[in-house]
Parts: structure tokens; C-alpha cells; sequence
């Protein structure tokens, strides 16, 4: 698995890279119906997807990660060096959004992706690695269970207040 940057040109992402990206998330229908960060996750369009990068491109510290394997696009992960909230006393960096091609599930995508973005945060010193997951999301408490990362505390999200598990594992 490689990682690149998701960067933009003249303020704009790519769009033959968007349209990767829109269908990478369209396959992860049963994720979107939980979040509702789309207005109907069956119909998730290229322009509701830049829109929602954009959003998370622009806080300071945010990297969003393209995985890809065999040339394909099979993963993505957007991350912050630091909280969100400039209030916040947490010295770890967070990961906002780890998703994978539904139709790649039980690969070892997420577990590869997983390790390559802590081994990046590691390498750059940092301890600890921290990510909300949304309590009603089941299967993706398991896997992050799996991955070593444990309970902090029970929140509601910055954005919708929904009521998430935030979890960490030192580096």
C-alpha cells in the first residue's frame, strides 16, 4: 500500500482524483446512513464530496491521505496534528476519517492503513494517536478495538453533537 497527499491545484482538488474519492465513499452506504453526513447516502455526489474535503482541508493540521493497492484506490484517512477545538488541552494528533472501499472490507486495508498512519505520527515524535468513533457504529468500535486503541471517555461530536466513544492508543 502507497499513501499520497490529497492535495489541491489552483484551489481546487483534482477532479479525476475526486471522482475516486466520491465513489470510494458511495460504497461505504451503511457508514453515511449513521453519520447522516450526507443527505442521502445513497446518492453521494463528486460535489458533496469536495465540499466535505474541503471542510476538513481547511483546519490547521489536517492531512487527508489517499491508500491505494495495485494502483487502486482502497482507502482514505483524514487527520489532524491536533484537536480541533483550540481550547483543548489534548496533546495527541487525530484521526477525523478512516474509510475504506466497502467492497475491500476484511482485506487487511484498514489494519495497513491504520499502521501507516501511526507509524507516521510516531516518526514525527508523537505518543499517543486519538480518533471518535460514533456509538452507534458497531463494527467500526470492534475493528479500532482490534487496532489496540482503548477508551477515553463517552462525547458528543463537535460537528452534530452525536454521541461518539473517543478512544486512543499510545505510539
Amino acid at each position: 500500500m502507497i499513501l499520497q497527499h490529497l492535495v489541491p491545484v489552483d484551489g481546487a482538488l483534482p477532479g479525476p482524483v475526486l471522482t475516486e474519492i466520491a465513489a470510494l465513499y458511495a460504497t461505504n452506504r451503511a457508514f453515511f446512513e449513521l453519520s447522516g453526513d450526507f443527505p442521502d447516502p445513497t446518492r453521494i455526489t463528486v460535489e458533496q464530496v469536495a465540499a466535505a474535503l474541503a471542510d476538513e482541508l481547511a483546519l490547521d493540521g489536517a492531512e487527508v491521505l489517499l491508500a491505494r493497492s495495485a494502483g487502486r484506490l482502497v482507502g482514505l484517512a483524514a487527520t489532524l496534528a491536533h484537536h480541533p477545538d483550540p481550547a483543548s488541552d489534548d496533546p495527541d494528533p487525530w484521526i477525523g476519517l478512516l474509510l475504506i472501499d466497502a467492497t475491500a472490507h476484511r482485506e487487511g486495508h484498514g489494519r495497513t492503513l491504520t499502521r501507516l498512519v501511526e507509524d507516521r505520527f510516531r516518526s514525527a515524535g508523537r505518543t499517543g494517536l486519538r480518533l471518535a468513533v460514533l456509538e452507534n457504529n458497531t463494527p467500526a468500535l470492534a475493528f479500532w478495538h482490534a487496532q489496540g486503541y482503548t477508551l477515553l471517555r463517552h462525547a458528543a461530536d463537535l460537528e452534530r453533537a452525536r454521541p461518539c466513544q473517543v478512544l486512543r492508543k499510545p505510539l
